[in-house]
């Protein structure tokens, strides 16, 4: 303690000011020079502090004590001092959420992002969507209710009178009697009849009438399609209308045969392009378009992965493996024209008949006649006048390998009566080739 301080209560006079670290004495509270007679050091007096206000305390005086316990004041202030310490919490939970979010949003304002919109541009021609967009109008959807069977395909129009193109599988069932149902790509629908049709071909065209507008589709030239070109498939595929397909020509002259389906008849030869655009149930005889937008085939049949479905469709389990098979568009025009003219197809023939039971290399002229009585080799026909007689073993058609007799009618109907075909004809060990000019035979 400071020789200069005096203890409380030390004189019995009036109270002093103590000095203290954090208020300085003004100069005049400094002691004077000297001190009490009895020697010891004296505080000079301080001048008088002004009066406070009547009951203020002194402001270095510790507060009063309220009457009563304390301890409920200090519970309120600590009970203050906790809900501080909460609401600073809860504030920096919740600006933590609140940040977390507006990060989250970015901004945390409305998100308008830029786009580029080229909507209104032409496709190139020879685009699968330009080709789409030109085709589709000239596609129809058929759908065919018959006593024993019902089921899907597709067509195509051929004229503005209403005749369409399709296959004869597709409309077989309902031929005789039933419904044949068209639906045009904008939403018509119209009832059909048959105009004539071929199971030897498997073509058929169909009519509607009372439709205006109608867009037929411009037909190609199916010889001088080759091996890669690109190509467009269009149909309904297990009744999904307007789907589009694309892929390229995988072969062309692909001898394809079947045998009628449910509720049809016969059995078709086709010499076949095969392509692998995805041809599936519901495609039968919808187009097969070129680059140009040109019909180049009608969709047909596909090969399933089991391979014991038929090809032309009665599978309706089976799905496209990149297996699907056209008949060129020079064949179906061919046709369609005759049945259009005359009701009913003819077929080329050579004036023979085939031993289709011929397990060697070939197609095989019988030896004797058919259990149907007909002759080897027709009198006075296209065979007889070429030299050909029974148990000829035909090796090859235009230069083309024949392996059975399945295949030499393919390539005979690949062609029309009146044209001149080069046989390669094998007998007794020995091999030559003659020209057969080819008949007609209705369908």
């Amino acid at each position: 303690m400071s020789a200069t301080e005096e203890r409380p209560g030390r004189d019995a006079g009036a109270p002093q000011w103590w000095s203290h670290p954090d208020r300085p004495a003004d100069g005049g509270g400094a002691p004077a020079a000297g001190g009490a007679a009895d020697g010891r050091p004296v505080r000079a007096p301080l001048p008088p502090a002004p009066p406070e206000p009547h009951g203020a305390p002194d402001p270095w005086a510790p507060p009063p004590t309220p009457p009563g316990d304390a301890a409920p004041a200090r519970r309120r202030r600590a009970a203050l001092l906790a809900g501080a310490v909460l609401l600073a919490l809860v504030s920096g939970t919740a600006g933590g959420g609140v940040g977390a979010l507006l990060e989250a949003r970015g901004t945390g304002g409305r998100l308008t992002l830029p786009q580029v919109s080229d909507a209104a541009a032409e496709r190139a021609p020879g685009s699968v969507a330009a080709v789409a967009r030109a085709t589709l109008p000239g596609v129809v959807y058929i759908h065919v209710k018959g006593p024993r069977a019902e089921g899907t395909g597709t067509g195509f129009v051929l004229d503005t009178r209403g005749r369409i193109l399709t296959n004869n599988h597709v409309v077989a069932p309902a031929a005789s009697s039933g419904t044949i149902t068209v639906t045009f790509d904008g939403g018509q629908t119209r009832r059909a009849t048959v105009v004539g049709r071929d199971s030897g071909y498997d073509l058929a065209v169909i009519r509607v009438a009372g439709v205006s507008g109608l867009r037929p589709l411009t037909l190609g030239d199916s010889d001088r399609v080759r091996v890669g070109d690109p190509v467009v498939a269009i149909g309904a595929p297990f009744g999904l209308e307007g789907t589009v397909t694309t892929g390229i020509v995988s072969a062309t002259h692909r001898p394809i045969t079947a045998s009628g389906t449910a509720g049809g008849d016969g059995v078709s030869y086709v010499d076949a392009l095969q392509t692998d655009a995805p041809i599936n149930p519901g495609n039968s005889g919808g187009p097969l378009m070129d680059a140009a937008g040109r019909v180049i085939g009608v969709n047909s049949a596909i090969r399933s992965a089991s391979g014991t479905g038929d090809p032309f469709g009665s599978d309706q389990q089976s799905g496209s493996i990149g297996l699907g098979f056209a008949i060129p568009v020079n064949e179906a025009r061919r046709v369609a024209e005759q049945l259009v003219n005359d009701g009913k197809a003819v077929h080329p023939v050579i004036g023979v008949t085939l031993d289709m039971q011929f397990a060697g290399d070939g197609a095989k002229v019988l030896v004797r006649a058919s259990a149907k009585g007909g002759a080897p080799v027709t009198p006075g026909g296209p065979g007889d006048r070429a030299g050909l007689r029974p148990g000829d073993v035909i090796t090859a058609a235009d230069g083309r390998p024949v392996h059975d007799g399945d295949q030499l009618v393919v390539v005979i109907r690949s062609h029309r009566p009146g044209d001149t075909l080069r046989l390669t004809v094998e007998r007794g060990g020995s091999r030559r080739t003659v020209a057969v000019v080819l008949g007609a035979a209705g369908g």
